[in-house]
C-alpha cells in the first residue's frame, strides 16, 4: 500500500516533464564551466529547487485543474491524480504548498550566493508556477501559458543558473536560454494540441482554443527552428567551435517529430508525441551543453 502511494505521488508530479527543470540549468552550468566559474555547490542547489518548483507547479495544475472543473471523464491526457480520485485535493494542495515552501527555503542558500535579485526572481517563479492555473486570471487558461513557459523555464532558468555560477549576466546565456524555452514551449504545444476539444468545453482559452490547431502545429514547428538557429548561432556569431553544433545530429529526429504533429489525427497517440518532444528537448540540451563544454 506505501510503495502504490509513492508510485503514485511520482506520477502526480509527472516526470516525463521534468526535462524542463534539467535542461535550463545544464545550459546554465555548460556556460559557467566555460568561463572557468561552475560551483558545484550553487548548481546542485540550483538544480533542486528547479525540479522542485517544476514539481510543484505541477501538483498545482493538479489541483486547480480538478478544482475549475477542466479535468473530467472526456480527458485523453494522461492521468491526473485528483480527478481521478487517487489523491483528495487537500492532499494535493498540501503537496504544492510544501514543495513550493521547500523549493522557497532551499533557495535562501542561492540568495546568500547572488543577493536580492536572486530572491526576487525566486518569489517571482514560485508566485507565477501557481498562478499557471491559479487565481483569478490564471495565465495557462488565457492564452499566456507559451509565454509564461518561455520565460520562466528559457530565459530566467538558464540565466539564473549562470549568474549564481558567476555572479554576472551573460548575453550567451540569453540566447542560449531561447533554445531552451522554445523547447519547452513545445511540450506545451503537444499538449494544448491534444487538449484543444476538451480546452473548448471547460472554458479554458490556450492559444489553440483562440486561433486554432494549424497556428499550434506552425507554432511547434517555428520552436523547433528557433532552437536550432541558436547553435549555429553560437558557432557564426560567438566563434565557438564546430562542437557548438552537435545538436543537429539528432535533427531527423525533429523532422520526424514535426510531421508527427502536422499529420496525427488520433488525438490520444499526441500522448506518446510529447513524450517524445520532452525526450528530444533532453537529447538537445545534452549535446548542446557537451558542445558548449568542449569550446
Amino acid at each position: 500500500m506505501k510503495s502504490q502511494k509513492i508510485r503514485l505521488w511520482i506520477e502526480a508530479s509527472r516526470p516525463k516533464t521534468l526535462a524542463a527543470a534539467f535542461i535550463p540549468v545544464l545550459i546554465g552550468c555548460a556556460l559557467a564551466w566555460r568561463d572557468g566559474q561552475l560551483s558545484w555547490l550553487s548548481s546542485s542547489v540550483a538544480l533542486a529547487c528547479a525540479f522542485l518548483i517544476q514539481v510543484g507547479t505541477n501538483f498545482a495544475n493538479d489541483y486547480f485543474d480538478f478544482v475549475k472543473g477542466s479535468d473530467t471523464e472526456e480527458r485523453i491526457g494522461f492521468r491526473r491524480a485528483t480527478a481521478a480520485g487517487l489523491i483528495s485535493p487537500r492532499q494535493m494542495l498540501t503537496a504544492t504548498t510544501l514543495t513550493m515552501g521547500f523549493a522557497f527555503l532551499l533557495g535562501l542558500y542561492l540568495v546568500w550566493v547572488g543577493g536580492t535579485v536572486v530572491l526576487i526572481i525566486g518569489i517571482l517563479s514560485l508566485i507565477f508556477g501557481i498562478l499557471y492555473t491559479g487565481g483569478p486570471y490564471p495565465l495557462g487558461y488565457n492564452g499566456l501559458g507559451d509565454i509564461f513557459v518561455f520565460i520562466f523555464f528559457g530565459i530566467v532558468a538558464v540565466m539564473t543558473t549562470y549568474y549564481i555560477n558567476t555572479l554576472e549576466w551573460s548575453e550567451h546565456s540569453f540566447w542560449a536560454s531561447l533554445a531552451v524555452g522554445a523547447l519547452c514551449v513545445n511540450i506545451l504545444v503537444v499538449n494544448n494540441l491534444r487538449d484543444v476539444e476538451q480546452d473548448k468545453k471547460s472554458g479554458k482559452r490556450t492559444l489553440g482554443v483562440l486561433f486554432g490547431e494549424n497556428m499550434l502545429k506552425w507554432e511547434y514547428m517555428f520552436m523547433i527552428l528557433t532552437a536550432y538557429a541558436i547553435p549555429l548561432f553560437f558557432h557564426l556569431q560567438f566563434n565557438y567551435n564546430g562542437w557548438t553544433l552537435l545538436p543537429f545530429l539528432i535533427s531527423p529526429w525533429a523532422v520526424i517529430l514535426i510531421k508527427t504533429v502536422f499529420t496525427e489525427t488520433n488525438k490520444s497517440n499526441l500522448n506518446i508525441t510529447l513524450e517524445r518532444t520532452a525526450q528530444f528537448m533532453m537529447f538537445f540540451g545534452i549535446l548542446f551543453s557537451v558542445g558548449i563544454t568542449l569550446n
